[in-house]
């Protein structure tokens, strides 16, 4: 029976229910004055939450240093609103003032009120786009508070972040180390320390109490929160929100993260060593020498809408409890603000790199030992541009994955020898199925072909390929990296600006997953007839060949609309991986594999003595004979 074609009447078909999905899409959009009233809306309600907290901060901010310390009578008025850190409050440094430390990589501001840093520098990297002049700052505007909720011996309550620290900044060698100290004496003080070295992103972050044991009251841990809202740094919001997350680890060597999307996200694990705001490529770290023994942290998603929502993509919230040891706290901690790079943060060896996300399993593996080690020495060592480092990489990928190619196809070969076999063993026991099914298992045992060896190569490549979907929008490397037309290999390629905005498709068009699109169908196409003849239909099964034909459309459809938001190094990487792997189809086909030969040697097999089934083969064997014999003994009750 001829082949049904697809005619001018099917591409029509396909082509009308495209556009018609299309229409739908863009007609469920919200309208311009949709979007105008919901951005109102927020702006409204941000401009109330500001109102409120400025309001709350004006009736909790505390007096200024109006008098010298050791004015009783003012201290004694002070001492009615914070008890035994009145002291702070008569100190000079009580006022609205900052102290900067910087080194080659950080500049830190550190506020007297609250002691903690109100603005983190990465002075090496440009947020949005290279060129954009403006640089990536984690932490600015209030976008960031660390606080300690102090409970008193008289019963109170103080947050340190409402109170006045007293500043100290000391060389140390090539050391800075900034002391700043809540006083609730001249010899008593809670402090946080700050230790930046040269050249570096870890930052020391010490906190300690000194003769509070008469002023804090140590039957329960001191709270530490922290919570950051972090600003978008990339190119895509919808992108980078993506990859934002809380990661953190616990018990000694276990590895988790708060999921990266929804509200009110919330994990309470154990004895955690380290707790990592994580964004797409930068990340703040506190780790602790002491585990905290519990935590609560609680990630929300901000974006709403990729459109109107484009200033912050995630809020993070961390809950540390500190315990008290002697009647005193002291906990040795770090502060790691900088990129999320895989060497970077391995480097320090804290397992800061478990925050980035490989893959779980086989998938980690592959881009621990061999993605990573790689690309480092094509892109680091070499020195290649990272577009052609890219194209060298999946080269070297694809040959050393070419004779497991090769063996796929070997079977697929040696299977379309034996469809004609096949066909003559599915038509003379048309009506009984369990008879041809053994009938078949023999004629592929005499012929000495395994009609599971072309699935087994196919399921070695899939870890590779899904290792590299881990791999590329990962890689720190990439990020504001043009090549080509691409100006930013870690974000899509826009070459094309649309004036509207398509669902799940975007607002413009990128031209690395057209031509990875275009490389998949001309290969599918390629393969799909050979998979068809090496694998007739079986009764009851669905129609392969239909399937195929369908996918060979789907599959390019599917990439161009899912990737077209994509980093263009990923559709890169897909557009060169699918060409190579046409070109070793080809030389396969045309150069290696004889299809004589192949049949020759079946025909050779046929004559021999059949091999010994393999131990699954055998036991499939069995278990249809088995049930062969029950339908036998069913039948003949039947007669009796």
């Amino acid at each position: 029976m001829e082949e049904k074609k697809l005619d001018l009447n099917s591409i029509i078909g396909f082509v009308l229910i495209f556009g018609i999905l299309i229409w739908i899409m863009y007609q469920n959009q919200p309208s311009e004055k949709e979007i105008a009233a919901e951005k109102a809306k927020k702006e409204l309600v941000a401009k109330q939450e500001a109102q409120a907290k400025a309001d709350k901060a004006k009736t909790a901010s505390l007096p200024a240093a109006a008098v010298t310390p050791g004015d009783t009578v003012q201290l004694a008025q002070l001492q009615k609103t914070l008890g035994g850190f009145a002291y702070s409050a008569t100190l000079p440094s009580a006022k609205e003032a900052f102290t900067t430390i910087e080194n080659e990589k950080l500049r830190l501001k550190i506020a007297n009120k609250g002691g903690y840093i109100v603005e983190a520098t990465l002075k090496e990297f440009e947020r949005l786009k290279k060129g954009s002049g403006e640089l990536v700052e984690l932490i600015k505007n209030n976008n960031s508070n660390l606080n300690l909720q102090l409970l008193t011996t008289d019963n109170r309550t103080l947050n340190s972040k409402d109170l006045y620290f007293e500043p100290t900044l000391e060389k140390i060698g090539a050391d800075q180390v900034l002391s700043m100290r809540l006083k609730a004496g001249a010899n008593e003080f809670l402090e946080y320390k700050y230790i930046l070295k040269p050249n570096d992103y870890l930052v020391g972050f010490d906190i300690r109490s000194q003769g509070l044991n008469r002023v804090l009251n140590s039957a329960k841990p001191v709270d530490l929160q922290w919570d950051l809202k972090t600003y978008r740094n990339e190119k895509s919001v919808a992108y980078e929100n993506r990859y934002a997350q809380i990661d953190y680890k616990y018990e000694e060597s276990k590895y988790n993260n708060v999921s990266s999307h929804g509200q009110g996200k919330e994990e309470t694990p154990t004895k955690v060593s380290y707790v990592a705001f994580k964004q797409h490529f930068f990340t703040t770290i506190l780790s602790t020498d002491k585990p905290f023994e519990t935590s609560k942290l609680q990630s929300d998603d901000l974006v709403k809408d990729d459109k109107i929502d484009t200033v912050f993509t995630k809020q993070f919230r961390a809950n540390l409890p500190l315990a008290f040891s002697n009647g005193e706290i002291d906990y040795k901690m770090n502060l790691y603000m900088g990129p999320a790079d895989y060497k970077t943060l391995k480097a320090y060896d804290k397992n800061f790199e478990k925050i980035i996300p490989l893959g779980w399993g086989i998938f980690g593996w592959i881009n621990k030992w061999i993605f990573i080690p790689l690309f480092g020495f094509l892109s680091s060592t070499i020195g290649l541009s990272l577009g052609i480092a890219i194209i060298i990489f999946t080269i070297i990928i694809k040959l050393a994955m070419s004779p497991i190619t090769y063996k796929s196809f070997l079977s697929q070969a040696k299977m379309k020898v034996l469809r004609p076999d096949i066909a003559e063993l599915g038509e003379k026991f048309k009506k009984d199925p369990m008879k041809k099914q053994q009938e078949t298992m023999k004629l592929y045992n005499k012929a000495g072909v395994n009609p599971m060896a072309g699935c087994i190569p196919a399921l070695i490549q899939l870890p590779f390929m899904y290792a590299s979907f881990q791999f590329f929008p990962a890689a720190f490397e990439l990020r504001q990296k043009s090549f080509l037309w691409a100006d930013d290999l870690s974000s899509f390629d826009s070459v094309v600006k649309l004036p509207f905005n398509i669902p799940m498709y975007g607002d413009h068009i990128s031209l690395f997953p057209i031509l990875a699109a275009i490389a998949i169908f001309f290969y599918m196409k390629m393969t799909s007839g050979d998979q068809q003849m090496a694998a007739p239909q079986q009764e009851g099964m669905p129609d392969m060949a239909k399937m195929m034909k369908i996918m060979i459309y789907v599959s390019p459809l599917m990439m161009l609309i899912f990737f077209n938001n994509y980093g263009s190094g990923l559709s890169l990487y897909n557009f060169i991986s699918n060409l190579i792997t046409i070109g070793i189809m080809f030389v396969i086909k045309n150069y290696i594999v004889d299809s004589d030969k192949i049949h020759a040697q079946i025909q050779e097999n046929k004559q021999r003595e059949p091999k010994k089934p393999s131990k699954f083969q055998q036991r499939l064997q069995d278990v249809m004979e088995q049930q062969e014999a029950a339908k036998a003994q069913a039948q003949n009750k039947k007669k009796k």
